[in-house]
């Protein structure tokens, strides 16, 4: 059965469905038919075609409302109560009827109604009686224009009411215990919310309305707009302002105004913070509260307390609704719950400057906290500069990426890198217009530190510099490498001018060291040629020679002149040219090394070392860790044109990322040597770890110097210094880590017993590792500084190695009883005197792996591993365990080492030698690599070579020799080692070889 409410409900419906109709046709079709003729006619036709549009939505509304009704009234007793379309969807009337009003306001507001029958009112006059018919409380005296505004409110309003008195009484006839009783309730609450919000709505309307009327043409038309609401008035409600001065006071519900005579200003209230606490010095009015606005600071104080919450929670909800952006469509829970509520102090706007100096008229659309850019956003300038990234406190704070316009279109400076305060500050990549590249550290702005700066391969004059920078100038240590000349310099710059002493490479190999004065060459130098010639005086860049010198040529000749040139004349030459026979030096011609005295290891590549310094002295903040340690960005110019920096991937994919306090956290649970060789290893090779970065960086610095042009054997000491003093350096840095993190965890690093500066944990923990790093560079210049050599070397191997086995082991005078001719397999055909490489083929294949590693330990222990086959070998022969006498050991293990065919011997036992830990100094490994150096230069003999080896027969004064090298080493107090490994290595019936 149907209740007499429903009826009443259908009744209701019925009539206002109707009601709809007769206004729609007296009322919204002429209003629609207004000719605009100039902008404001066209905003009045914009806002009467949407309040149209809404209308039409309340009548299908009201329609689908009046069917589910008929539906209920036909069938009760299959369609339940709950099917009623105003009891199943409430918000749906509720929303239908806020848009309404919000739009019907707007329109009351802009008095649009009376601009729309301004031009028509001899019509609407003739349409009074027609009209006087929806009226029920207004009276239309003159003209039935002045009865629209009522005419399309007051129908809605009264339909509203009675929603609400008949869904009360179908609750109350439907009794308690109904399933749809509480959905009428709830209907009939939410309409008693939506009748509030309208009476607000309506005032708020009103009072908006009389304001335009009384503020004048000029600053009513400057502020007024269709959403626009007048929420709070200083003349109502009377506060003053400080400390800039206002006659008057609005707040809106979009912004807050401040009159001053005929001139306003206005503040967004999305980018306004209010501060309620109260400052004495700022306030000196305890009602007052503190006002925050991106450019502009003050306060408003109000007589009384009553009227200061007034303001405080009006503005703090205004505040909110502004923030939702809901205030076409405001939601009526989320208003009440707003009453209390306070803005957040963090917020995402857009904002451009007016007055900020530095900021003026640039454009920021990102978050913003207490009236200052403050997080991630966007920064754009007028004149075309751009900046993306983090903001603190209103200054560019961490990582962002700006573009700078630079003349012709689409060129920028496009800089890539960490801000502190403003600044650029930290590791950063720029990308300047003329397509040069710079990555390297900045500082205040300017490049400061460590840096490689490189120019596009098709600039017209292609470079690269890597070194140190002061002030955004060269300035220190560097390597400058001028591909058009062909050239790389190699020292002092100041005030990006080569100054004090350089070294300069050619791409034909010919090098020298000069002293530079603002890049011009002053003073005598240094010049070698690639025939290994030696000029020493003055010549010109391109290496003319000028004034007084002298001449070393290889074969020890040499020619002290003077030397002179002349357009048209030629080069002259005057002066005596030496040709008695003198002992020639090699270090001052072939072998000769530059650059030592000029530039002390200690002194080179500060740049690089300073960075780590400082990061272990401020004791490693987590907030530098990116600006310290650098990060990758892509470079494509679309990501730069598309602006989408914030989301650019700035980690290495092939890297898992680690926060500085994770890695400070596991240092010092790698202590015992070995758990901390493991770690160093990983360190080492890690881009995200600390010292993975100094390692590439240093790997960097070297290869920029010794690589390609760089690779000149009169470099080499250079490069071996360096290397060693990384290691100590990379020690030292680990050691600052490790000291930072123990601090953190409350211990105390304990002191080295070990005083001097020698860091002998650098030679033989890290050293090893990082050699990796600078093999192939360089081992090249030990290759180089080792050719002639080297040559002599192969051309002896090659010939040795037409000699059959037992033929070599003949001429080496090896006993034959030694010979392992046990070990042989031969064919029905073959002869032992036609066999070759067959005898002691495990030492040959243990001497041979000792290309296969680049640490100088490990080559050792290779070496140890051949005496020791060797020695097997011999044992296994003579069916007991034999120990060889030097005698018997030096012939073998020439053998060894013809039929092992290590290309660049002389290289790899320089190499081993220069770079082994010190400890073996006069030792074993010492011994045996001496040893060794005997067999190669053995080798390099002409008798060798031209195959008589009848000088090979006196293996007693050969070893003698070699004995007496070693004994004459760096480490002759340590000659108890050397002479134990002597006693290990030579049986006790050699005395004679023992006492030697």
């Amino acid at each position: 059965m149907c209740t007499p409410e429903e009826t009443s409900l259908l009744q209701v419906e019925e009539t206002f469905l109707a009601l709809l109709g007769r206004i729609n046709t007296l009322v919204f079709q002429p209003l629609l038919l207004v000719e605009p003729s100039n902008v404001k006619d066209q905003e009045c036709l914009r806002l009467l075609l949407q309040l149209s549009e809404q209308y039409q939505h309340l009548w299908d509304l009201t329609q689908v409302s009046l069917r589910t009704l008929r539906q209920r009234l036909d069938s009760p007793a299959t369609v339940g109560l709950h099917t009623l379309h105003l009891l199943r969807s409430p918000d749906l009337f509720l929303d239908a009827y806020r848009r309404y009003f919000v739009i019907y306001t707007s329109c009351v507001a802009m008095q649009t109604f009376q601009k729309a029958t301004r031009k028509k009112s001899e019509f609407w006059r003739s349409q009074r009686k027609a009209l006087k018919q929806f009226l029920t409380s207004v009276i239309l005296e003159t003209s039935g224009a002045a009865g629209l505004p009522h005419i399309l409110c007051q129908p809605l309003t009264d339909h509203v009411q009675q929603y609400v008195l008949t869904l009360l009484r179908l609750a109350d006839a439907i009794g308690e215990h109904h399933s749809a009783r509480e959905l009428a309730i709830q209907a009939a609450d939410r309409f008693v919310t939506l009748q509030s919000f309208i009476r607000q709505a309506l005032d708020e309307a009103s009072a908006t309305q009389a304001l335009w009327e009384t503020l004048g043409n000029r600053l009513g038309d400057a502020l007024c707009t269709a959403d626009r609401r007048l929420l709070l008035d200083s003349q109502d409600i009377p506060v003053v302002t400080g400390p800039v001065r206002a006659d008057r006071v609005l707040l809106f519900n979009d912004v807050l105004v401040l009159l001053q005579g005929h001139s306003f200003q206005t503040f967004d209230l999305k980018l306004v913070w209010v501060d309620a606490r109260h400052d004495k010095k700022q306030m000196p009015n305890r009602y007052g509260f503190h006002v925050i606005t991106p450019e502009e600071e003050f306060s408003l104080s109000a007589k009384d307390a009553q009227d200061k919450t007034c303001w405080l929670s009006t503005v703090s909800q205004a505040t909110c609704q502004a923030l939702s952006g809901k205030r076409d469509i405001p939601v009526l829970e989320q208003d009440q719950n707003q009453e209390g509520a306070q803005p957040p102090a963090s917020r995402y706007c857009l904002y451009t400057f007016r007055t900020e100096d530095r900021l003026r008229l640039a454009t920021y659309d990102g978050n913003w906290f207490w009236g200052k850019p403050h997080g991630k956003g966007t920064l754009k300038w007028p004149d075309g500069r751009n900046h993306v990234g983090d903001f603190h406190q209103g200054l560019e704070h961490g990582f962002g990426i700006r573009l700078v316009p630079r003349g012709a279109e689409d060129k920028y400076d496009c800089y890539k890198c960490h801000w502190r305060e403003g600044q650029m500050q930290g590791y950063g990549i720029c990308e300047y217009a003329n397509e040069s590249v710079y990555k390297g550290y900045f500082r205040d702005n300017m490049r400061q530190g460590f840096g490689v700066l490189e120019s596009s391969p098709q600039a017209p004059q292609p470079f690269k510099f890597m070194g140190h920078w002061d002030r955004d100038k060269k300035n220190g240590y560097g390597v400058l490498e001028d591909k058009d000349r062909g050239e790389r310099y190699i020292g002092m710059w100041q005030a990006d001018h080569r100054h004090g002493q350089g070294i300069v490479v050619t791409q034909s190999g010919i090098c020298y060291q000069r002293t530079f004065h603002a890049d011009k060459m002053v003073g005598p130098g240094i010049l070698l040629l690639e025939d290994d010639s030696l000029y020493e005086g003055s010549f010109t860049r391109d290496l003319a020679y000028t004034g007084k010198g002298k001449i070393t040529f290889p074969n020890g000749y040499f020619l002290k002149a003077s030397f002179s040139t002349g357009v048209g004349k030629g080069f002259h030459t005057q002066g005596v040219l030496e040709t008695t026979a003198h002992p020639l030096d090699p270090m001052h011609t072939c072998k000769r090394q530059l650059g030592l005295e000029a530039f002390p290891v200690e002194s080179r590549w500060q740049g690089i070392y300073q960075q780590f310094r400082e990061f272990v002295h401020c004791n490693c903040p987590e907030d530098a860790q990116e600006a310290f340690l650098g990060f990758h960005v892509q470079t494509a110019k679309e990501l730069r044109k598309s602006q989408e920096y914030l989301f650019c991937d700035r980690s290495n994919p092939d890297e898992v990322s680690a926060k500085i306090k994770d890695i400070l956290a596991e240092l010092p649970t790698h202590q015992d040597p070995e758990s901390l060789q493991l770690y160093l290893q990983k360190a080492l090779k890690s881009s995200v770890h600390p010292l993975g970065k100094l390692m590439k960086l240093l790997t960097l610095a070297f290869q920029a110097t010794y690589s390609g042009i760089g690779a000149n054997k009169h470099l080499l000491v250079l490069a071996q210094e360096e290397v060693k003093h990384h290691a100590q350096e990379v020690w030292a840095f680990y050691q600052g880590l490790l000291r930072v993190a123990l601090e953190r965890q409350g211990q105390i690093q304990e002191e080295s017993e070990d005083t001097s500066n020698s860091h002998p944990e650098a030679y033989r923990l890290v050293l090893p590792i990082i050699l990796s790093c600078f093999y192939p560079e360089l081992f090249m210049l030990y290759m180089l500084y080792h050719e002639k050599e080297d040559n002599l070397y192969s051309q002896g191997i090659a010939d040795l190695s037409l000699f059959p086995d037992t033929k070599l082991l003949e001429c080496l005078d090896v006993q034959k009883h030694l010979w392992p001719l046990k070990d042989l397999t031969l064919t029905t055909n073959q002869r032992y005197s036609l066999v070759r490489d067959k005898c002691f083929l495990s030492a040959t294949e243990c001497l041979q792996k000792i290309i296969t590693t680049v640490d100088p330990r490990e080559k050792l222990e290779m070496l140890e591993k051949t005496y020791v086959e060797i020695e097997n070998t011999v044992s296994r022969v003579l069916e007991r365990e034999h120990k060889l006498p030097m005698d018997d050991l030096l012939p073998l293990l020439i053998y060894v080492v013809s039929r092992a065919r290590i290309q660049h011997l002389g290289a790899e036992i320089h190499l081993i030698r220069d770079m082994m830990d010190p400890i073996h100094r006069g030792g074993l490994y010492d011994f045996l690599l001496t040893a060794l150096e005997s067999c190669y230069e053995h080798i390099q003999k002409e008798d060798m070579r031209l195959h008589r080896l009848a000088g090979v027969h006196n293996q007693k004064a050969l070893w003698s020799q070699a004995r007496e090298r070693c004994k004459a080493g760096p480490e002759k107090q340590n000659s108890r080692a050397f002479h134990c490994a002597v006693h290990d290595a030579v049986p006790q019936e050699d005395p004679a070889i023992i006492q030697g």
